[in-house]
């Protein structure tokens, strides 16, 4: 499929999430380090390399988070989409263990918000998982601080502490973006089974588009679309592994772009190479990653061998009073949990009502 010639980017969504057993995947473009130092692929010209602040983060606080240092991230843009940043798996072998089991055993708990669990579900939910309860039918999505409203909006008042380790991550890896100073405040975890979709939007929510959104991901591999200002643009596709980073700020910012499709490990029920490789006994004594259990790690693994799960944040800012409602999504897979909402509207308010 030739998507640099299909036009709107519904026809390529469409395509992608449709087909599943024939859409040939050859133009997706693959930043992990093997393919992009080739630079293999038919939209390899696109791609550049992009300049870290090697001097923002130590090694010692880079290994805290779990991250090798930041002068061997492997890290790239692309041409014609400025502040566009993507970082193809900077985790230390082993480490993404520990983010895989917060966002499956921690974050998704009480208080943390699911639209789709009461909160008693919410709250016995991993020990239910443990007792090999279909956990990837119960999580959709979570909202982590600020947490939002599917049918009202952001409150300030409606908020929880947000995760003292994950916020230590975004502020690492945010830094080396050059955003010095950022702090997660308010985030969404998206948890995708192979039918799962997101479709086209934009994140029009803040109003300051220079501070970053990030995205980190989890699990078996799935396709992102980059596209324009407007729908009728083609996009550009690329694939999204376990450990890899994406970071967009300014332009970036107010491009559509939809998740059309998860990816099946090629062999089968099985995990991403990356995810093979244990977390170290011993940890260094003020390090933010915690041990993981042989027991919980079934858990994980089990779930991640048909699912990806991303975490998008936000940092502290102001939202529009009034409501903007999207255009409808341009895709929906028959299932019981979706992470498109036909009849969702964006609605934000001011986090602090009285600066």
């Amino acid at each position: 499929m030739n998507w640099k010639k299909t036009g709107k980017m519904v026809a390529v969504v469409g395509s992608v999430a449709s087909r599943p057993g024939t859409t040939d995947l050859g133009g997706v473009i693959d930043f992990s380090a093997a393919h992009a130092a080739h630079g293999t692929g038919p939209f390899a010209h696109k791609v550049v390399r992009s300049q870290l602040s090697v001097s923002s983060m130590s090694e010692h606080d880079a290994h805290r988070a779990g991250l090798q240092p930041v002068s061997k991230w492997p890290a790239y843009g692309l041409e014609g989409y400025p502040g566009f940043i993507f970082i193809s798996n900077p985790f230390l072998p082993g480490y993404q263990w520990h983010w895989v089991k917060q966002c499956l055993k921690l974050y998704s708990q009480k208080p943390n918000v699911d639209k789709h669990m009461t909160k008693e579900e919410t709250q016995d939910l991993w020990e239910q998982s443990k007792e090999f309860l279909r956990y990837k039918e119960k999580l959709c999505w979570v909202t982590l601080g600020y947490h939002y409203n599917w049918d009202k909006k952001y409150s300030a008042n409606h908020y929880t502490p947000f995760p003292s380790d994950l916020a230590f991550l975004s502020e690492q890896v945010a830094s080396a973006c050059g955003f010095q100073g950022f702090q997660a405040e308010a985030g969404i975890l998206n948890y995708y089974r192979l039918d799962s979709t997101l479709g086209i939007h934009v994140d029009r929510s803040e109003l300051d588009h220079s501070k970053p959104l990030l995205s980190f991901s989890f699990g078996q591999s799935a396709i992102f679309l980059l596209g324009g200002l407007k729908r009728d643009e083609a996009p550009t596709a690329m694939f999204m592994h376990s450990g890899d980073i994406m970071v967009m700020s300014g332009f970036s910012r107010l491009l559509n772009h939809a998740v059309p499709r998860v990816l099946p490990h090629p062999e089968g029920e099985g995990l991403p190479h990356c995810l093979e490789t244990p977390l170290p006994g011993v940890l260094p004594r003020d390090s933010l990653v915690e041990p993981c259990s042989v027991e919980d790690w079934q858990v994980c693994a089990s779930y991640l061998k048909t699912a990806h799960v991303n975490i998008v944040l936000a940092t502290d800012q102001d939202f529009p009073l009034e409501p903007v409602e999207e255009k409808k999504r341009d895709i929906t897979i028959e299932g019981s949990c979706h992470l498109d909402d036909q009849n969702s509207q964006v609605k934000r308010a001011r986090l602090h009502p009285n600066s």
